[in-house]
């Protein structure tokens, strides 16, 4: 089996509404979306989510967004008792081979959130910006990248 990184996200209570966004502006597809009533019964009364009681109710407990290409981001409600800090410290680095499909997912992303750097070139690629969505989520939009030695 080769080796994956997949991002998984937090979220507070809104892993629901944050996926159909990304599935709407990603142009991706939502694989699952599990919440904690779907859950399997531990195997012995007492075992709970590591060792805490066993979460309940229709937050979510696990979801899975499959983008074009094949890349995967994963995402959960936070559980009950467990407090809820935001997303911080990471950024989503996403990268396209042209320039439209960039423009095109950078502008969805940014409806409702905060462009912190617009899209324009950069040594690396054709065009690049970033921004914070209405999640709260950092991204980086890479469009056409360049060859550099």
């Amino acid at each position: 089996m080769s080796t994956t990184l997949t991002p998984y996200l937090s979220f507070n209570g809104n892993t629901r509404e944050a996926f159909a966004f990304y599935e709407r502006a990603l142009g991706a597809k939502i694989e699952t979306m599990m919440s904690y009533a779907d859950m399997p019964a531990p195997a012995a009364p007492d075992a709970g989510c590591a060792g805490g009681t066993r979460p309940t109710g229709d937050g979510i407990m696990h979801a899975c967004l499959a983008l074009p290409g094949g890349a995967m981001l994963f995402a959960g409600d936070t559980p009950p008792g467990m407090s809820y800090e935001g997303v911080k410290g990471v950024m989503l680095a996403i990268q396209y081979d042209r320039i439209d499909q960039a423009h095109d997912a950078f502008h969805a992303l940014s409806q409702g959130g905060q462009v912190t750097m617009p899209l324009a070139p950069a040594f690396w690629a054709k065009t690049f910006g970033m921004l914070i969505d209405r999640f709260g989520v950092s991204w980086g939009v890479n469009g056409e990248p360049i060859a550099f030695k």
